[in-house]
């Protein structure tokens, strides 16, 4: 069982994780290095010596993105291969429509409330932000699961209910813009980027986990549903 978990989990975050990389490396990260120009300069010295560690150039950045993404892709692959195991893909599409769910469960719901930042935009409190992305995050979960999944007359309206909830009480208020932030045009490209990057990476993550997981219960002796 580890093995059909764990190979599978590790082939999909390999590939999904270079995709995301190759796509934010080309599309996304020119975008934030053309929104950091804008910062105040005065205030990026000051505020240097409290920051955490930066990578220093793009061959840095982009290292330390593409490991970030490598563990990150892993980690959802391996959730898939786990839920597989309740309900396993009949076709490579029934991945492609896992795909869709996370996608919307922890990037388009949240989204709406909260869009992807570029460097020197002011926002709200941190902690404000964290707790409403991961209420939004296991809301948008929930509830697309009692609507696929449960039986239950009542399961449609609590499902909706845990969609909308967190959009009705209202992500946290973000503050003004900064003078000298990026303009209106290059954050909605930003946007604009990150959306379709992670749309990819979600699609590809859900058909190749399903595609593996299938053809790793063939090679433990079972028969692929379908």
């Amino acid at each position: 069982m580890a093995k059909g978990l764990l190979l599978p989990a590790g082939l999909t975050g390999l590939a999904a994780a270079l995709l995301l990389s190759l796509i934010q490396a080309i599309w996304v990260t020119p975008l934030i290095l053309e929104a950091e120009r804008y910062e105040v300069h005065a205030e990026h010295e000051a505020s240097r010596q409290d920051q955490a560690w930066q990578p220093e150039n793009v061959w840095q950045r982009t290292a330390a993105t593409a490991g970030a993404n490598l563990l990150l892709a892993f980690g959802l692959a391996l959730m898939l291969s786990a839920a597989y195991r309740l309900k396993p893909p009949s076709a490579t599409f029934d991945g492609a429509l896992w795909g869709l769910a996370g996608y919307a469960a922890f990037f388009a719901a949240p989204a709406v409330g909260l869009p992807p930042e570029l460097p020197g935009n002011e926002a709200a409190d941190l902690t404000a932000r964290q707790v409403w992305w991961v209420a939004t995050v296991v809301g948008t979960a929930s509830g697309l699961a009692l609507l696929c999944w449960s039986p239950h007359r009542i399961a449609g309206p609590v499902g909706w209910l845990l969609i909308v909830l967190p959009h009705a009480i209202g992500a946290p208020e973000i503050a003004a813009v900064q003078a000298g932030s990026a303009p209106d045009g290059l954050q909605t490209r930003f946007v604009t980027a990150a959306a379709l990057t992670n749309l990819a990476f979600w699609l590809l993550l859900g058909s190749l986990s399903a595609a593996l997981f299938r053809a790793s219960a063939v090679d433990e002796g079972g028969r692929p549903n379908g």
